[in-house]
């Protein structure tokens, strides 16, 4: 009897796991996007499954990891922090992280923030730009391989790198005292009423509980398989395997909570850090740091920049401060996903098997807020160096 009432109870609770795993094949991977203008936010789009394991469907408040759009946030806080006078774009950011940094090959040129947070400060990702816990950013950047020998800082090379933004986040955290994840909660994410967070510290249990897990083409899970629960470290242990951060000195490693990419948001959200780009930064950014943001400070002539991986596939054609320029004209130029000719802001992601954008068309305030999942890491491109699966997403929504 009780064999038989166990047997009954396994299969109860494996039924909705089976039929979960049976509706598999005809489920669209997860999909959001997210409309919005200077005014409202609208859910366009949502398809497929945030959990496959539970059958949970995706909605446009369940939060994601949104890959290289948090360089853009990530900018955002840095730029408040230069309004409050904390920081300033064109310094040398020695003075901050209290040693030098510098290119080797070019020991006597500073690196400011400007050059960061354009991709021209000379560093590339050849030394990885995950740093675990108990090791130091100052360590890491005695690599030679994290260098460009042949580019200098501020010159008119562009090299896509995520390596700049820990720099960055290192130079936020020297400034103010405050470690990166709970410094972006109290210039960014509180301040817009956003539930968002890097690497999952500062989100509330029911935001974690709607975590999207990131799945790869093949269908094996990439990322944020929760389970509910927030991860039991929100960092790259250190080498011992150990997790304590109450140890951790600010500025010492910025590149603990990911400001590259760790940024985990709902498309909601996304969607109102969209409006403040679409109201020009009013009642949150000075007008002449709004400016400095979307003003390009590299822009392709052909021959003057690479993008991730030394890529240069007409991806990058026009960029500011962790914010990209759509549809130039310039000949090489691929930069277009919507196919308008129109020129957009904002920033793409890619990692996990996640591919999401930003775009804001700054004429009209009127801009989305995306992701798609399960995106092969050599899916086809489209008719633009964005992939056919961004591309049809926008197209869908237009």
């Amino acid at each position: 009897m009780m064999h038989r009432l166990a047997s009954a109870l396994l299969l109860a609770c494996a039924a909705p796991v089976a039929q979960a795993q049976a509706v598999l094949p005809t489920m669209p991977p997860a999909t959001v996007a997210v409309r919005f203008d200077r005014q409202t936010v609208r859910p366009a789009l949502a398809e497929g499954l945030a959990d496959r394991a539970t059958g949970r469907g995706v909605t446009a408040d369940d939060p994601v990891r949104v890959a290289s759009i948090s360089k853009l946030v990530t900018t955002l806080g840095v730029l408040r922090l230069v309004d409050a006078g904390r920081l300033d774009l064109d310094r040398d950011v020695s003075a901050y992280l209290g040693w030098p940094l510098r290119n080797p090959a070019f020991p006597d040129t500073p690196i400011t923030l400007r050059q960061l947070l354009s991709h021209r400060s000379s560093l590339t990702d050849g030394a990885d730009y995950l740093i675990p816990l108990g090791e130091t950013l100052r360590h890491r950047l005695a690599d030679p391989r994290a260098w460009d020998s042949a580019h200098a800082p501020g010159s008119d090379w562009f090299h896509y790198t995520n390596l700049n933004f820990p720099v960055v986040a290192s130079v936020m955290e020297a400034a103010t005292g405050e470690r990166f994840d709970q410094l972006m909660r109290r210039l960014v994410l509180a301040p817009l009423k956003l539930d968002a967070c890097y690497n999952w510290s500062g989100c509330s249990p029911r935001t974690i509980g709607r975590a999207v897990v990131l799945y790869r083409a093949a269908g094996s899970v990439a990322r944020d398989d929760l389970k509910g629960q927030p991860p039991a470290c929100p960092v790259l242990p250190a080498a011992d395997g150990s997790c304590d951060l109450a140890s951790y000195v600010p500025g010492s490693n910025g590149a603990l909570f990911s400001p590259q990419g760790g940024l985990r948001i709902s498309m909601r959200d996304l969607a109102r850090i969209g409006q403040v780009l679409a109201r020009s930064g009013r009642g949150f950014l000075k007008p002449a740091t709004y400016a400095a943001l979307v003003t390009p400070q590299w822009r392709a002539n052909g021959h003057n920049g690479v993008g991730e991986d030394g890529a240069d596939d007409g991806l990058f054609c026009a960029y500011g401060l962790g914010l990209q320029t759509l549809a130039q004209a310039t000949p090489g130029c691929h930069d277009d996903p919507l196919g308008d000719g129109r020129h957009r802001i904002g920033h793409p992601g890619e990692a996990y098997g996640l591919r999401s954008g930003l775009w804001l068309d700054p004429a009209s305030g009127k801009g989305v807020a995306f992701f798609t999942s399960a995106v092969a890491d050599d899916a086809p491109r489209g008719t633009s160096a964005f992939t056919a699966a961004e591309e049809a997403v926008l197209a869908r929504i237009r």
